[in-house]
C-alpha cells in the first residue's frame, strides 16, 4: 500500500470515528437534557464531567449503549440479594483503574483492557478480578463471555464511549487530527500533480526514436 494511499485510509477512519464519538455524545446530550428539564445545549465536558464519581460512570456508558447486557445477575455474598448494581461496565471500569492501574484518558489503554478480556493481551486473574470477593460466583468468565460476544463495531464504540468519559478533550484531539490528515493530504496531491506536470513536459521534451517505416517519409 502506497504512503499516499495510506494516509487517506488513516484520514477516513478518523473521520469516521469522530462522526461516531460526535454521534453518541449528541445522543447521550439529548437524554441529560429532557432529564434535567434544561432547553440549553449540553456540552460535551459536562456529560464528561456528569458522574464525579467513577463508581457511577458505568450508568452513563449504559446510557449511550443499551444493547450492553448488564450482567448482573450475580448475588451479594453478605445479604443474599441479587446485586443489581454490580454489572459488567462497573466491574470492566474496576478492572482497568484499580487492577491494572492503566490511565484513564487514552483510548489506547481502554483497548488494551478489552484484548485482556479477549485474552489476547494479559491474563486475568480470577481472585483479583472485581466481585471475586463479594459475589456468590465469580464474574470473570461471564464477562470474558460478553465481551467477546459484541461485534469489533461495538467493542471500538465501547472504547471511544469510555475515552471520551474520561478525557474531555477527546472530541478535540480527533478533530485536531482529522485536520492535520486533511492537510497533509492537501500536500501531498499537490506534489504529485507537479510530480507529473514535470513528467509530462520531460517526455514531451525527449526526441522520439526512429521507428521502423520513417524513412519511407523522406522519399519525394
Amino acid at each position: 500500500m502506497s504512503s499516499r494511499l495510506q494516509k487517506r485510509v488513516t484520514h477516513f477512519l478518523i473521520i469516521a470515528l469522530s462522526l461516531m464519538a460526535l454521534t453518541v455524545i449528541g445522543a447521550n446530550a439529548a437524554q441529560l437534557r429532557e432529564a434535567a428539564g434544561e432547553g440549553s445545549w449540553v456540552s460535551p465536558e459536562t456529560i464528561a464531567q456528569r458522574s464525579r464519581n467513577t463508581r457511577d460512570l458505568w450508568r452513563d456508558v449504559y446510557e449511550m449503549m443499551p444493547e450492553i447486557p448488564l450482567e448482573n445477575q450475580y448475588v451479594n455474598a453478605e445479604t443474599g440479594e441479587r446485586d443489581e448494581e454490580n454489572t459488567l461496565i462497573s466491574r470492566l471500569i474496576r478492572y482497568h483503574i484499580f487492577v491494572k492501574a492503566r490511565p484513564r484518558p487514552f483510548r489506547l489503554d481502554w483497548k488494551l483492557t478489552l484484548a485482556d478480556y479477549l485474552g489476547a493481551y494479559e491474563r486475568m486473574v480470577r481472585d483479583t478480578y472485581p466481585g471475586a470477593s463479594v459475589l456468590t460466583e465469580n464474574p470473570l468468565e461471564g464477562d470474558q463471555a460478553a465481551i467477546a460476544a459484541l461485534s469489533r463495531q461495538q467493542r471500538d464504540r465501547l472504547v471511544h464511549v469510555l475515552t471520551s468519559l474520561f478525557n474531555p478533550n477527546y472530541l478535540a484531539l480527533l478533530e485536531e487530527q482529522a485536520n492535520r490528515e486533511l492537510a497533509e493530504q492537501g500536500e501531498d496531491e499537490t506534489v504529485d500533480e507537479m510530480s507529473l506536470e514535470g513528467e509530462e513536459r520531460r517526455q514531451r521534451q525527449v526526441p522520439r526514436l526512429p521507428q521502423s517505416g520513417d524513412v519511407e517519409l523522406l522519399l519525394p
